[in-house]
């Protein structure tokens, strides 16, 4: 006999080896025994398929585990995911500004880059700034354009992520149903010289700064939710470790609940969260009062310097957004409700706490914890690039690119 016959992997068939290198990065199985056990698999096949592992460069061997036997012998020789072999390029835009960075498939910043880059100036404009960006910033981490696995892209619109286009994006003009994937990568080959096809992924910026957050800050919360105010107000959910969407991309839009309110926001309608209480709302009451203030950024700045018309128009508008996360929170019952974006401060963040738990119903707070970011402006940069990471390095892709590379 060979063994065991393998436990059926996620095709129906034996484990394969992606589903192998799964199990060592999520360190649920990370020696040869381990990964015996948790597949069924006999030490021949295992050793076959990680051999395919090794030769791609993908896994190494680490340092001795314990010993588990109480007759002694020879550790076992640990399995790790080798992170060297790739990096990740990712970027952050926000309407004026945006964040580019080269990540190591850990998620490690090697290197990033943070200016001016206008959504407004339309997609060429901006993805071809983008790839002169990355190849300054591989330059500068020391790593060649070959060793890029691929491109991740946090955006400040609705995305539908089969596409990678972004859909009725009220603040970007110019953005609607464009090929982004298509133009990044060949930005990315027109300034580095890669050859072209690197793979890019786009999704909501919202999106991509949870999925940083959940991933670097709260792993074990199964329900998490962040909340970004700045020019404009979004939501990302993510629900048992993977960003919830929706059907097309549109979940977490929050901004654009009807608060009842007559100020017309970016998408044309009247009465949204966003035309009242995002930071380009306060921007706009402040220049009406005389302040200079034109962004959410102007009122960040603001902020941090105590300016007083400032914080009281931040508590306000925490207020207004608190009342409609009263509902969000007791639908979803997450155990982590972030805020986050230009106007997450004490202010903002003392508002929310108001409105939130004299709304919503006890049962719904009383395992919630309200926080701000931990991760800062780099939260989209570093969930753009897990994503990348996990789109590449999932099971069913993992078999693809090793057949590709004749292994």
């Amino acid at each position: 006999m060979t063994g065991r016959p393998g436990r059926t992997g996620k095709g129906g068939g034996q484990a394969s080896s992606g589903e192998l290198l799964e199990l060592v990065r999520s360190g649920r199985a990370v020696t040869r025994g381990a990964l015996q056990q948790a597949t069924g698999l006999s030490r021949a096949t295992v050793g076959l398929r990680l051999d395919r592992l090794f030769r791609a460069g993908w896994l190494r061997e680490g340092a001795g585990g314990p010993v588990d036997s109480p007759l002694g012998g020879r550790p076992s020789i640990t399995l790790e995911f080798d992170d060297s072999h790739a990096v990740v390029l990712a970027a952050d835009l926000e309407t004026r500004h945006a964040r580019a960075a080269v990540l190591t498939l850990t998620g490690e910043i090697l290197a990033e880059h943070a200016g001016t880059l206008v959504v407004q100036d339309g997609p060429d404009a901006v993805l071809t700034g983008l790839g002169r960006w990355f190849a300054d910033l591989l330059e500068k981490a020391g790593h060649s354009p070959a060793e890029v696995c691929g491109i991740g892209l946090a955006v400040p619109g609705p995305v539908d992520t089969e596409t990678g286009r972004v859909v009725q994006p009220p603040m970007m003009p110019g953005w609607d149903g464009y090929d982004i994937r298509g133009r990044m990568a060949r930005a990315f080959t027109e300034h580095t010289g890669a050859p072209p096809g690197v793979p890019v992924l786009v999704d909501n910026d919202a999106n991509l700064m949870a999925y940083g957050e959940q991933r670097t800050g709260h792993p074990d919360c199964s329900a998490f939710v962040l909340v970004k105010v700045s020019t404009g107000i979004g939501a990302g959910v993510v629900v048992d470790g993977s960003i919830y969407r929706g059907i097309d991309g549109g979940a977490g839009d929050i901004g654009h609940i009807r608060v009842g309110a007559e100020a017309q926001c970016r998408c044309g309608s009247y009465g949204c969260l966003a035309a009242v209480a995002s930071g380009g709302a306060v921007a706009r009451r402040l220049a009406e009062a005389g302040v200079p203030a034109a962004s959410g950024s102007d009122v960040r700045d603001l902020l941090a310097s105590g300016h007083p018309e400032a914080a009281a128009l931040a508590r306000e508008a925490g207020r207004r957004v608190g009342d409609v996360l009263a509902t969000v929170v007791t639908l979803l019952n997450p155990g982590v409700l972030m805020i986050a974006g230009d106007l997450a401060g004490t202010s903002f963040l003392t508002g929310v706490r108001e409105l939130l738990y004299q709304r919503a119903l006890p049962r719904s707070t009383a395992h919630l914890d309200v926080v701000t970011s931990r991760l800062g402006d780099r939260a989209g940069v570093i969930g753009a690039g897990a994503l990348v990471v996990e789109h590449l390095y999932a099971p069913d892709r993992v078999e693809e690119r090793l057949l590709a590379l004749g292994m």
